[in-house]
């Protein structure tokens, strides 16, 4: 069943309206018609709906409510990914699979290897195309919020005190592994895990910038014999972490 995202004010009562792109998409791709079945998710409060389609026009498509569905597929554990800016084709895909694996926030992070050329411009541009890759991953996926993905940062505007834990994948570590540190976190039987994980472009994390993360309290860990990409990296470490601490 295809799912949709409403904000609070398209729903009244019984009815929901969706409106935007998703018009379309409902409309004209997915060629749906009168009495037509979907499922709609309010991203406000994640609250999740099986809706029935009771009309059409250009600007909107008016939904009756069939049931509320009462469970999620949000977990307890809460994964900011605090990303080193890679080539924009790998931001992309760094944005989508962490959406899907089940990251509830993506900072990308201006940092000392970074290649690609940034202005304001640029940013926004960014921002604004990254935020719809989370939207249509979020939708493909089932989730119940859309990951935010946040405006762009410097290294040291990380906040310690928002985390239980940060973590950095880093490789040149070859003691403490990312297995190790789950276990401990896990022990600590929490109702709730709030994590963050430090992922550095190609060229991986500068000097300088490990003697920051360092300072604000980072754990450094390895996630096994092999290097792996930038891409390849955050999906990893949020999956692990997801499997191991998730309820």
């Amino acid at each position: 069943m295809s799912k949709f995202f409403v904000k609070d004010n398209q729903i009244n009562n019984n009815s929901i309206n969706i409106v935007g792109e998703d018009v379309n998409h409902i409309s004209n791709v997915l060629r749906m018609k009168k009495e037509d079945e979907l499922q709609v998710c309010n991203q406000e409060t994640g609250e999740n709906y099986i809706t029935k389609i009771t009309s059409f026009s250009k600007e909107k498509i008016e939904c009756e409510i069939v049931k509320k569905i009462d469970k999620t597929v949000e977990s307890n554990v809460n994964i900011t990914l605090f990303q080193g800016i890679p080539k924009f084709d790998k931001m992309e895909l760094i944005i989508q699979k962490n959406t899907e694996v089940g990251v509830k926030k993506i900072v990308p992070v201006l940092m000392e290897r970074t290649v690609v050329k940034l202005d304001e411009k640029t940013i926004n541009k960014k921002i604004e195309r990254w935020q719809k890759i989370s939207e249509v991953a979020a939708k493909q996926s089932m989730r119940d919020i859309i990951p935010e993905v946040e405006n762009v940062i410097k290294l040291k505007d990380i906040e310690k005190q928002n985390y239980d834990i940060i973590l950095v994948a880093y490789e040149n570590e070859d003691k403490n592994t990312l297995k190790s540190e789950l276990i401990e976190l896990k022990n600590k039987k929490m109702n709730k895990y709030n994590v963050a994980i430090v992922i550095g472009p190609e060229g991986g994390i500068a000097e300088k910038e490990i003697e920051i993360l360092k300072n604000m309290g980072a754990v450094f860990v390895s996630l096994g014999k092999r290097i792996l990409r930038t891409e390849t990296a955050g999906i990893v470490m949020s999956g692990n972490i997801i499997y191991e601490l998730e309820d």
